[in-house]
């Protein structure tokens, strides 16, 4: 669709405007039936990425009871030049905002991590922050969970492993045995 839309975008620029330089009559009709062609595939590529981001959002909360996303600063990421077209083209605020509200109306449990937080350095299977690792948001947002619904202390062996089969992740005790990072 991207390639069908630059082809007709680039008749489009190619067409007359108007008649004359400076000029405030109507455009060229072959001006406005490209223009028109253009609309159209804007419209098919808006309504698919619409469809596409309510099926997705729709099967993460129904599939799951807690959903945890990180706030990423969406605008600075944009500013990228490399990431810019891509992270425009999968509307990453839309779907989060479908997210919240599709939680909310099938009353599931949506957890906003803090940008800063470093779940990119810390160990899914110990917790401990020695550097650049694989994403570590599950456990952090499970952990989180947890901590509401738990009281009382466990005692911690090594690599975050309780007595009781109890996991902690960067300081947070979950009752999940060994969490694993998923891809």
């Amino acid at each position: 669709m991207r390639l069908k839309l630059k082809k007709l975008q680039k008749r489009l620029s190619k067409k007359q405007h108007s008649r004359k330089k400076g000029d405030t009559t109507p455009k060229s009709n072959n001006y406005l039936k490209q223009l028109k062609k253009v609309q159209k595939v804007h419209i098919k590529i808006f309504n698919r990425r619409k469809d596409y981001l309510n099926k997705i959002s729709n099967e993460i909360t129904n599939q799951y009871d807690v959903i945890v996303t990180e706030t990423l600063n969406i605008k600075g990421m944009v500013r990228n030049k490399k990431l810019s077209k891509s992270i425009s083209d999968v509307a990453w605020g839309e779907f989060l905002r479908q997210l919240k509200y599709k939680s909310l109306w099938k009353g599931k449990t949506l957890l906003s991590i803090d940008k800063w937080f470093p779940s990119s350095q810390i160990c899914s299977n110990c917790g401990a922050n020695t550097g650049k690792k694989p994403l570590n948001i599950r456990n952090y947002g499970l952990g989180q969970i947890d901590n509401r619904n738990t009281a009382g202390t466990v005692e911690i062996k090594a690599c975050g492993v309780s007595s009781s089969g109890v996991t902690t992740s960067y300081g947070i005790v979950t009752s999940y045995d060994m969490l694993r990072q998923e891809a």
